[in-house]
């Protein structure tokens, strides 16, 4: 029984040590990565904002929580996780459940300029589809997005 016990115990500090090594992102944190990244965008232009948000690792890529662009017809033209996606518009591509999420970021940032769509997304960390909301926001000609996995 005392063993039973100890390796029970163990297995809840491995997995409860796993737990809090993957921290995922706030919805908080990726409205402020964007605020971010407009903020850079405004005192460095739009290439070198590109080749930042593209930059794995870099400043505005935390892990699960990063910024990602479009141009204004659904193109992606920045993203530091998979970049086999820049160059090509993904508005008729929908998510797992068939939602063209893609549409509602460029329609709300037309329309509003900032706000929320949520969608499944594969996150990157932890290699599995999950549901994402995602802030976006319109800077000059560009759409910046990041989001929070749920």
């Amino acid at each position: 029984m005392k063993k039973l016990f100890a390796l029970m115990v163990a297995v809840f500090f491995l997995f409860g040590s796993v737990t809090f090594l993957y921290a995922a992102g706030t919805t908080g944190e990726a409205k402020a990565l964007v605020d971010k990244a407009a903020a850079f965008m405004k005192a460095n232009g739009k290439e070198k904002t590109i080749a930042e948000v593209t930059k794995a690792k870099g400043q505005l890529d935390k892990g699960d929580l990063y910024v990602f662009a479009y141009d204004l017809t659904g193109t992606v033209i920045a993203h530091p996780k998979n970049p086999k996606i820049i160059g090509k518009n993904l508005l008729e591509v929908p998510d797992n459940d068939g939602k063209f999420f893609r549409k509602d970021i460029m329609e709300g940032a037309k329309k509003k300029g900032s706000g929320w769509v949520d969608y499944k997304y594969l996150n990157p960390d932890a290699k599995k589809v999950e549901a994402k909301t995602t802030y976006f926001s319109k800077v000059d000609d560009i759409i910046l997005c990041a989001g929070a996995y749920k």
